[in-house]
């Protein structure tokens, strides 16, 4: 299998050298300044146990050339960024005939539980990742992976259930690069519970670390009884500690992980977040079922106010967001 990872930041940088150090045949999709370190420089993975530079073959977008048809896609960007990412990719040729939409496996390896829906629109071979993925993202050519003594979690199925050969045969791959990759059939359900535990991300991005844990108790709460109100199950706490020795967290040269995706994409002042993704999400399904979701969209737009007036990331008030709350 060959591997085309649409997105090189945290999660798709560190796949993507994992892999190529497996010897799989990897190429990362990236853009400007970072594309050009790749292109110049390789993409290094600094890990806990030291750093690897991979000269990886870096592009932009789907070039003239087919996709070989044993190709597999893996879908990485935030997810505000993903129907531009579809819309890139759905009509590339493979060699053979047809397109990557008709043709080609697509991955998504993302937080949130609304990519898989939409890609489902274009691509016919969906398959979601519940990712557990400590890394860092912020210099361009340069990925943080915090993860130890396995780099991530990454549970893999088919949408909207089961499971097929395919998912056997990625999570194969990603097991020989070193991730802990179960098989799920119930992959969903792993994602919801997971997009629990993201809704912490937003709060994070505006107050940096010494976040109040009423705060975070509040978001969560709200968001398990929006699923509920939704009759849609999720994994429980408990479920993810089973297997969490396998994914802990180690400084990388002497540092701490500095903070998740959504707190990434403040610092780096990348113009969007994910938020509408996550906390969008609780307050979607609390709209339509009736569930009151109040801090879920102060945060919303608490995020969306920092990146507006580029506020920096863990700089947001605590006071001010106290206020908006109440």
């Amino acid at each position: 299998m060959r591997y085309v990872i649409i997105g090189a930041g945290a999660v798709g940088g560190t796949i993507g050298v994992r892999l190529a150090q497996a010897d799989r045949d990897v190429t990362v999709v990236a853009r400007g300044a970072h594309l050009d370190a790749i292109r110049a420089r390789g993409l290094t993975l600094r890990q806990p146990d030291g750093e690897v530079t991979a000269r990886l073959a870096a592009v932009d977008r789907p070039t003239d050339q087919p996709l070989p048809a044993d190709t597999v896609l893996i879908l990485t960007v935030k997810s505000q960024d993903t129907a531009g990412a579809l819309a890139a990719w759905v009509d590339a040729p493979v060699a053979g005939g047809g397109t990557a939409g008709e043709r080609l496996p697509l991955v998504t390896a993302q937080n949130g539980v609304a990519n898989e829906r939409a890609a489902l629109r274009l691509f016919a071979d969906v398959h979601p990742v519940c990712v557990w993925l400590p890394a860092t993202h912020l210099d361009p050519g340069v990925v943080v992976a915090n993860g130890y003594p396995h780099p991530g979690m990454l549970h893999i199925g088919r949408y909207p259930g089961g499971a097929d050969d395919t998912d056997r045969a990625v999570a194969a791959d990603l097991t020989d690069a070193g991730f802990v990759a179960p098989v799920r059939t119930d992959v969903l359900r792993w994602k919801y519970g997971k997009l629990l535990s993201n809704l912490g991300n937003g709060l994070q991005a505006l107050l940096g670390q010494d976040i109040p844990d009423a705060l975070v108790e509040r978001v969560r709460a709200e968001g398990v009884a929006a699923l509920a109100a939704a009759g849609i199950s999720h994994t429980s706490p408990d479920e993810k500690a089973e297997r969490g020795d396998l994914v802990g967290q180690r400084p990388v040269d002497g540092e701490a992980r500095s903070g998740g995706s959504t707190w990434q994409s403040l610092a780096r002042g990348t113009g969007s977040t994910e938020v509408d993704h996550l906390n969008g999400e609780i307050a979607l399904l609390g709209r339509l079922h009736g569930v009151p979701t109040p801090v879920n969209v102060v945060v919303q737009r608490a995020v969306r106010r920092a990146v507006r007036e580029r506020i920096g990331a863990g700089a947001f008030p605590l006071t001010e967001l106290e206020k908006m709350i109440a």
